[in-house]
């Protein structure tokens, strides 16, 4: 009898067995094949998305003209924050209180934002790197104002699911994007709207310097002192380098 009870066990163990080798391959296959996607809200804000993994970048959507969306419909697993000027901290906190999001930024923001109440985040620095289940976040200069005290701004280069982006954040032209760009940048994210940031000649010139496979414009048209024609920008960049610039239009998705 004992022998019966165990090579029965051992039956259905190698049949379960097999019935997860033969799940797995699909499943593997499913998630392969799942779209990595890119979408833009305005100003500076995007989702990338890859199957269920979502991360929300400078998340302004209370008060923002573009009106694309709002911060009580947004779900994503990580929040990253360039700065703390009002349009890129946004709707951060309340948005990753009620998600339970890690947010991503500089210390001095991670430490603010640990006032109310949000535990889960990753404080880093200028020059960090940091691996997480999508890929990796490194934190690079950005010249431009941090809005906390003792703070800097900063850009991303994000690898998200193979997927390599520079997110310059608010920034100035500057020759250490040279460096950046040995990081073989599918894609970068650059702001062209002048007056807070690069305009349209700098930011054409960093493109020279990044090399990225493509190029998205951002912060421009939210307000008057920022007003471009990304058209203008798609114009001087392929023309100058070949490089495609692709206008996201506030709202929609594009795959990457």
């Amino acid at each position: 009898m004992l022998r019966k009870i165990v090579m029965l066990g051992v039956i259905v163990c190698l049949t379960l067995g097999a019935s997860i080798a033969a799940a797995a391959p699909d499943a593997l296959f499913s998630w392969a094949q799942a779209p990595t996607t890119l979408t833009y809200y305005g100003q500076s804000t995007f989702l990338l998305t890859h199957g269920d993994t979502k991360v929300l970048i400078d998340p302004w959507f209370t008060g923002s003209p573009w009106k694309t969306g709002t911060a009580d419909e947004m779900d994503a697993q990580y929040i990253l924050i360039s700065h703390a000027h009002f349009d890129h901290i946004g709707d951060a906190a309340s948005i990753a209180l009620r998600t339970g999001a890690k947010v991503v930024s500089t210390s001095e923001i991670t430490r603010m934002l640990g006032e109310k109440g949000i535990t889960n985040s990753q404080g880093m620095s200028i020059g960090g790197k940091k691996n997480f289940e999508f890929g990796s976040v490194k934190l690079t200069n950005a010249v431009h104002g941090s809005g906390v005290a003792g703070g800097q701004a900063a850009g991303f280069i994000i690898t998200f699911f193979g997927k390599v982006l520079y997110f310059a954040g608010d920034t100035a032209l500057f020759g250490d994007m040279a460096y950046i760009g040995k990081a073989n940048l599918d894609y970068a994210l650059l702001p062209i709207g002048d007056n807070f940031t690069m305009g349209l000649d700098d930011a054409t010139e960093a493109v020279g310097l990044l090399h990225p496979k493509k190029v998205i414009p951002m912060h421009y048209n939210s307000n008057p002192n920022i007003m471009q024609n990304p058209e203008d920008f798609k114009k001087m960049v392929e023309g100058r380098y070949g490089t495609p610039v692709i206008i996201v239009k506030p709202g929609t998705t594009i795959t990457l």
